[in-house]
């Protein structure tokens, strides 16, 4: 919760809003748990429009596979008779009821497509496509499939690419050639660039696990002028040979990356490399460490995320190696695919098994708090707190079964989070690829018994990340205040000055007084007799004139 209290506290705008939404059903997909959502209702009620839309079917992802009470759950936020709501709101909640039933939602599927049918938004309509795609994911169901075609058709833009993602959901894996006609004819025809891209990630997907048979497909689609559509090969080849390290596959994917004159087709083919060495992740740093260098940004970014795809949970220091220089990249996108992929690596490690992870995630941490880097490159950090705290620290990214068998959600929903780079509320999907670690002992009455386990490892080796703890408060102490080298010598002055006594006349003697006293008294008379003398000069001068008149 710290963490998200962090990334909350760092996003001051709408895209790192909407990144800690996604980052929180991330850190809490699968586990039921929404009490940020409901510790803070008024920060998340500054979502308006499209993220609202993302934060309603962030709910989805974190009751993924919670199907019982799904319906009531959603109640609130599912569109009701008079329409009342917001449309991102109703159509973010479709989404997410069919991102808890995805890949096993018979029991939904009448419920969404009947809000599909008689939905007028647009908005909730793509929501419902979405949703409805999930739920029937590898069903191959015609009905649903021509419900899907019927949305593609009415050319609109935002519900034409969640039409064309569902209908390859629906489809997948079948290289069904009327599905193929159909969606590669109108790719030809529309005009809007973003259904196009959800074609392509459509015709992907009916390619899947098909080997050669896709081949006249991937040639054709190779082939074509279309940028978008040659884009469309390239995921094509890394979904029919997803896992198989075909050489011939991971060649014409390296021709592609250095040859192709649109940055978006050469990012596409570097990514279906990972598609294709995930079974064996060891190969893939050597077969990206020379395009992880390229003077093309889009290649680096390709380059960091097939890392992340095929080296997903393992920890392995070569693919870290290429990943932390990329990290320091010019490119504010190239530095938040590093990001990601770096997560990807690092999810489910601790500091016994990968002693790099603490100087990642306190990357992660200064990145997002920084205020002055970029916000594409905040958004993948801010996601990369989310991925690395999979599913409460209890879940790996894997693309693979316990038995050793390809995953095929977790293929999807790689396929489709690589496109979170166009459209934001498709970041959802890489809940997909999560697999829980953790082992729950039952008995015959499904109740779990109490176990002791012996264990020779040591605690730490299987020991959880030390949870992030909050900055202590330091007790302000009082700071001594600077004494200057002037105060001192002052100080010093007055210390002396006050040592010394002030210089006084000695007090006078008894007899030397009384002499002084003569003195003045003796004066007196002098100045009496004077004052006489004076007066009689003046009488005889008087007298004389007298007598000589």
């Amino acid at each position: 919760m710290l963490v998200l209290k962090n990334c909350k506290d760092a996003s001051r705008n709408a895209v790192c809003h909407t990144a800690t939404v996604i980052a929180n059903s991330l850190m809490h997909a699968g586990t039921t748990c929404d009490a940020f959502l409901r510790d803070n209702l008024d920060w998340l009620a500054k979502a308006t429009n499209w993220a609202k839309f993302t934060a309603t079917a962030s709910i989805g992802v974190i009751h993924h596979g919670h199907e019982t009470n799904a319906l009531k759950l959603m109640s609130s936020y599912l569109p009701k008779e008079p329409a009342s709501g917001s449309p991102y709101q109703e159509g973010g909640a479709l989404y997410a009821l069919g991102m808890i039933h995805a890949n096993h939602g018979a029991a939904i599927i009448p419920y969404l497509s009947e809000q599909l049918q008689t939905a007028t938004n647009e908005t909730v309509k793509h929501g419902g496509c979405l949703g409805l795609g999930l739920a029937a994911m590898t069903s191959k169901s015609s009905d649903i499939y021509e419900q899907l075609k019927n949305n593609l058709y009415q050319d609109d833009a935002i519900i034409g690419e969640a039409a064309g993602i569902s209908m390859g959901l629906v489809m997948m894996g079948s290289l069904d050639e009327d599905a193929l006609s159909d969606m590669v004819q109108y790719a030809h025809e529309t005009q809007h660039e973003k259904i196009l891209r959800g074609l392509s990630l459509g015709i992907a997907m009916i390619c899947y696990g098909q080997l050669e048979a896709a081949d006249p497909t991937i040639q054709s689609l190779t082939d074509d002028k279309d940028p978008v559509l040659r884009m469309c090969g390239m995921y094509s080849v890394g979904m029919a040979y997803a896992g198989t390290g075909n050489n011939k596959a991971i060649r014409r994917l390296l021709h592609v990356a250095v040859s192709d004159v649109n940055d978006d087709v050469r990012r596409a083919a570097v990514i279906s490399i990972g598609f294709l060495l995930f079974n064996a992740p060891e190969q893939c740093p050597n077969v990206v460490s020379l395009l992880s260098e390229s003077y093309n940004s889009h290649v680096r970014y390709g380059a960091a995320l097939a890392l992340g795809i095929s080296c997903a949970g393992s920890g392995m220091k070569e693919a870290l190696s290429i990943l932390e220089p990329m990290i320091n990249d010019p490119v504010n996108y190239v530095r938040q695919g590093a990001l990601l992929a770096s997560a990807m690596v690092l999810v489910q490690q601790n500091d016994h098994m990968c002693p790099k992870l603490k100087t990642f995630k306190d990357l992660f941490t200064k990145t997002m708090s920084d205020k002055h880097e970029d916000v594409m490159v905040k958004f993948g950090a801010i996601l990369a707190q989310g991925i690395i705290n999979a599913g409460g620290r209890n879940c790996t990214i894997s693309m693979r079964t316990q038995y050793g068998h390809t995953n095929v959600p977790s293929v999807v929903g790689l396929l489709v989070f690589t496109h979170t780079w166009f459209w934001f509320p498709l970041a959802h999907f890489l809940c997909l690829a999560f697999q829980p670690t953790y082992l729950i002992g039952l008995n015959k009455d499904l109740k779990m018994p109490v176990m002791k386990f012996k264990s020779c490892a040591k605690p730490s080796a299987y020991a959880y990340p030390p949870l992030l703890e909050p900055p202590k408060e330091k007790e302000k102490e009082k700071v001594s205040t600077a004494i200057l080298s002037t105060t001192a010598k002052k100080a010093a002055k007055s210390k002396t000055a006050a040592a010394t006594p002030m210089e006084v006349d000695p007090p006078a003697t008894a007899a030397a007084e009384k002499k002084e006293e003569k003195k003045v008294e003796e004066k007196k008379d002098e100045k009496k007799e004077e004052k006489k003398e004076k007066g009689d000069d003046e009488k005889k001068e008087k007298k004389e004139k007298v007598s000589t008149a």
